[in-house]
């Protein structure tokens, strides 16, 4: 089993959404059993909330429903327990290695260290903006997601780091 921790500040609108497309794309692919997906945030603004209106509204358009989620704060647990743990911006990457164990700093990357469309670039926070913004990170980690997928498929074992 390969896990899959998403992370965003709040846990309420980037890091859900990409738990809910990673979800899709793994069932559209038929692994849905081979790896466990989940989310978490940086800060403690929102434990227990649902995800943002507006991020549920961008993946219902797509097919996705992720009403049932809750805000959870990282862990420390979280670093033993997940293969990949993928930030959505450069400042919640530097969160998380600040956190993590030094022998566990090869698991933390940006999702979009997987995207080939817009590779190595910060998932921006579309929280104070309109609707366009939810819309454009959900095109940015759709296409992450494709690519994380296709890492898993290549060596499900061995995730590279």
């Amino acid at each position: 089993m390969t896990r899959v921790l998403m992370v965003c500040m709040g846990n309420i609108c980037r890091s859900p959404m990409a738990e809910g497309m990673l979800r899709k794309a793994l069932q559209e692919a038929g692994l849905e059993r081979r790896v466990e997906v989940d989310s978490a945030g940086t800060h403690a603004y929102h434990i227990g909330s649902p995800p943002d209106p507006r991020a549920q509204q961008a993946v219902r358009r797509r097919g996705v429903e992720i009403s049932g989620l809750r805000g959870r704060q990282v862990e420390d647990e979280d670093f033993e327990r997940f293969d990949y743990i993928l930030v959505m911006d450069a400042d919640n990457y530097q969160r998380v290695i600040a956190r993590a164990p030094a022998h566990q700093h090869a698991k933390v990357r940006r999702l979009l260290s997987f995207s080939r469309r817009f590779p190595n670039l910060d998932v921006v926070d579309p929280y104070y903006g309109g609707p366009q913004g939810f819309e454009e990170n959900l095109d940015m980690i759709e296409d992450a997601v494709r690519g994380l997928i296709g890492e898993i498929i290549s060596d499900p074992v061995h995730p590279r780091n």
